[in-house]
């Protein structure tokens, strides 16, 4: 089982991988945007609400480079501002402070995870007489241990809160009572387990109490069906067990007590796996005498899909309950609201509340907290997971939206003007060997909006003048960044993606004869954009926003674009999503004349090595082959990255390509990309997820003999002492250039072919932990001959480093 604290970390990429498919807000005269301000990239803002009597409270825990933060939002007389940002008395860098919120008794409670060696704390807050918010006691658990994570979630009712510890004792959890006095003072009252727990449990991922009874969650429990703990507080303070609530012939990743809510005699429950995700919410009425609670009705949603999770979220108002459902309409989210009528006893309608320009993946019903006349709703997945939320006003019992709110993204500072060499082991902040830095540029000095990373980077050499560019993939699109003066380079135009398409994490660039393809996936209609780069020699000030060339349309997405120089021939790989993707395979293109490509076929591998799709590549390689092989010197080769094998095919006949070597390899997780040597004898792939999933004890490169074409031959795994999950490698002679996400660029050695060494670096986010995950280095391109490498990172932006040691491209 992974440490929890390497559970949390990936907790927060895993979320982060999946919103990699997102679309930039839409905000009409209804929404305004309100803005705090954070001296670091923000992460998690809007993952966790609550609202006081006068305020709202918008957690931002995720930071990397900062505390956690909880800010306060109060409406005036020019609406609602930001009139506070409240952090711990101890902060530390990454201590997930904002986790969790909870009102109770008037205090605000705030879960810090990660604080203490992960032990986790509790931070009360409490309003002055100026209606400031200030800290005014810390609480711990009184068995706390490292990896506990106190504080993970809250529930609080007058002056009794619940607050989880989801990994105490291998994750079965706990859930800790704690009660104000009459000093104001929050003492613990009990701790509360399962009698039944099991490692990964995680009892007290979901919560609820009324002050008198609580409700502890286990979704995970029993291959998810999912269970729910009942607990009852007596006269003496003492808490009873009285039972346990099961989802009658629940089936597995049913998550069944996902979210809980008890108000007056009334429990509810969600399961919102139940049904392939559609999702459900199970209502049930205590019995007083008993002291069980029985069925009382079922509520669906009425316009439910598979992966709408309908029960996500439970929130209660007087006269009404708010479900989320956050998987709804391509996950955009929604919040359904079913009226109660408390006197007589009986459901109403549910509806659903109509917010305004949600777009794919922000993600809303994940949060939400409701308070008199006026609530919030946490779209953590906008702004491409930087998160914003919604201030919501209720009037006449028609709730409407009154406006957004956000933090405020300050990014790293540019670096120009000189180089800062790499001195001791430090560049600037940087950690690094033998690599010093020429320039950087965050991301919002290249056209970087809040929320967007950079991602994929390639250059071009102007023929004429000889000025290197760096062609720098966004989440929406293309910076061209002139580096005529590499100490001081200049963001000169940006290409956006193409019109109606939709902005996505994974953008692709390579170059032919002075022209950029682009390609996008998970982007609708993209398609290629093919970009004339001799428009750059246009000295107009710019930045420039400039327009295609010209568009190929006969795909739409696609993962890579790959392009042999030599034949004038594109590959377009990983397609999706329309137009003709050839399963996956090569989509192969004459781009001899760039303005005009011309669709020349497809090739798709015929074996099934574990592929989701048949003849699949995730990323690519063609050359002309000139290695030792005699039966294929001279022609076109393929080298593919398929998910679970590397693939070798003949391409040189594109109307009959062939398939000459299919190969997996033991602890394949995910081939992603290779590169093969200036020789043609070894090509060097790296799998993307080997280290997320613990099968490697670090960061794997793999060495594959391909001296024989039909018979390739795994000769050496390279496992670095670093942990980082791996991610793009180029070959220039004998050296080796990986970006290996959170640890940044490493240089290896590689003049023995097969055992290859380390013998630079560059971490491009040293504050965080060299663990497995997607956060820093995407890619990067070592060609020019300047001896400029451009390495992207990220939510970091642009480096442009030097190689102490390299020698100069002749």
């Amino acid at each position: 089982m992974r440490p929890l604290k390497n559970l949390l970390k990936s907790e927060v990429w895993i979320v982060k991988k999946s919103f990699r498919i997102l679309a930039l807000p839409l905000l009409s005269g209804l929404l305004a945007t309100v803005a705090g301000t954070s001296p670091a990239t923000a992460q998690g803002y809007g993952a966790s609400a609550a609202v006081g009597a006068e305020d709202v409270l918008v957690g931002e825990s995720l930071n990397e480079r900062a505390p956690g933060y909880v800010y306060v939002y109060r409406k005036g007389d020019g609406g609602w501002s930001q009139v506070q940002r409240l952090a711990a008395s101890d902060a530390v860098i990454g201590d997930h402070f904002g986790r969790a919120l909870g009102i109770a008794g008037g205090d605000l409670l705030v879960g810090s995870t990660v604080i203490d060696d992960t032990r986790g704390a509790l931070y009360v807050f409490r309003r002055d007489g100026d209606g400031n918010w200030g800290e005014v006691q810390k609480v711990v658990a009184g068995d706390g241990a490292a990896g506990d994570a106190f504080g993970r979630t809250i529930a609080a009712a007058d002056d009794i809160a619940l607050v989880a510890a989801w990994g105490s004792g291998e994750s079965r959890g706990a859930v800790y009572v704690f009660a104000r006095g009459e000093t104001g003072e929050w003492t613990e009252e009990a701790r509360l387990a399962a009698d039944d727990g099991e490692p990964n449990d995680m009892f007290g991922f979901s919560l609820a109490t009324d002050g008198e009874y609580a409700l502890v969650g286990t979704p995970r429990k029993n291959e998810r069906r999912g269970a729910v703990y009942a607990f009852r507080r007596e006269a003496d303070r003492s808490w009873t067990d009285i039972g346990r609530i099961n989802m009658e012939e629940a089936e597995s990743n049913t998550d069944f007590g996902f979210a809980l809510a008890v108000r007056h005699g009334m429990a509810m429950i969600g399961a919102p796996g139940e049904d392939l995700s559609i999702g459900a919410v199970r209502s049930y009425l205590l019995d007083e005498p008993s002291g069980e609670w029985r069925p009382d009705a079922l509520h669906r949603p009425f316009d439910g899909r598979p992966g709408t999770r309908f029960g996500t979220t439970i929130r209660h108002t007087d006269l009404q309950v708010w479900i989320g459902a956050p998987g709804a309409a391509g996950f955009e989210g929604r919040s359904y609201v079913l009226s109660w009528d408390e006197d007589g006893g009986e459901w109403g309608n549910l509806a659903k509340f109509a917010a305004v320009d949600l777009t794919r993946g922000d993600g809303m019903g994940q949060v939400i907290a409701l308070g008199e006349g006026f609530g919030v709703a946490g779209l953590q997945g906008d702004d491409f997971g930087a998160g914003t939320a919604l201030i919501l006003e209720e009037d006449g019992g028609v709730w409407r939206t009154a406006v957004k709110v956000a933090s405020e993204v300050t990014p790293l500072e540019a670096i120009t003007g000189s180089e800062v060499a790499c001195e001791d082991g430090q560049a600037n902040e940087f950690t690094c060997t033998d690599v010093d830095i020429v320039s950087f540029l965050p991301v919002q000095a290249i056209g970087g909006s809040r929320g967007v990373e950079v991602n994929d980077v390639w250059g071009w050499t102007d023929p004429v003048t000889g000025t290197e560019w760096a062609l720098v993939g966004r989440y929406d699109g293309t910076s061209f960044i002139d580096l005529s003066d590499p100490a001081n380079p200049v963001y000169a135009g940006d290409l956006p993606l193409t019109e109606g398409a939709r902005p996505s994490v994974w953008r692709d660039i390579k170059v032919y004869r002075d022209h950029a393809f682009i390609v996008a996936d998970g982007a609708n209609e993209h398609g290629m954009q093919v970009f004339d780069l001799t428009q750059l020699r246009d000295p107009r000030n710019g930045p420039v926003t400039f327009q295609a060339t010209a568009l190929y349309d006969r795909i739409h997405s696609a993962h890579n674009i790959v392009i042999n120089e030599e034949t004038g021939f594109a590959y377009a790989v990983g397609s999706s999503g329309g137009g003709n993707t050839c399963g996956g395979g090569l989509h192969m293109i004459d781009i001899r004349d760039p303005v005009g490509p011309v669709f020349v076929g497809c090739f798709t591998d015929p074996s099934r090595i574990h592929n989701r799709l048949r003849g699949y590549s995730h990323d690519a390689m063609c050359v002309n082959y000139r290695g030792p092989d005699s039966e294929h010197q001279g022609k076109e080769i393929c080298f593919g990255s398929n998910e679970k094998a590397i693939s070798i095919a003949d391409v040189s006949d594109k109307d009959a390509p062939v398939a000459l070597a299919t190969e997996s390899y033991p602890g394949v997780a995910y081939s992603h990309q290779g590169w093969i040597d200036e020789n043609h004898e070894y090509f060097y792939t790296n799998d993307e997820l080997d280290e997320l999933e613990g099968t490697v004890a670090g960061t794997r490169t793999l060495v594959w003999d391909v001296k024989d074409l039909d018979d390739p031959i795994l000769v050496k795994q390279y496992v670095s002492e670093n942990q980082s999950s791996d991610h793009n490698l180029y070959i220039l002679g004998d050296r080796m250039y990986q970006s290996n996400y959170v640890s940044g660029l490493r240089i290896l050695d590689i003049s023995d072919r097969e055992n290859p060494e380390e013998v630079a670096y560059f971490d491009t986010v040293p504050w965080t932990e060299d663990a497995p995950g997607f956060d820093g280095s995407w890619s990067n391109y070592p060609y020019f001959r300047s001896g400029i490498i451009v390495v992207t990172s990220g939510k970091e932006g642009v480096f442009f480093l030097r190689n102490v040691r390299r020698e100069l491209i002749p």
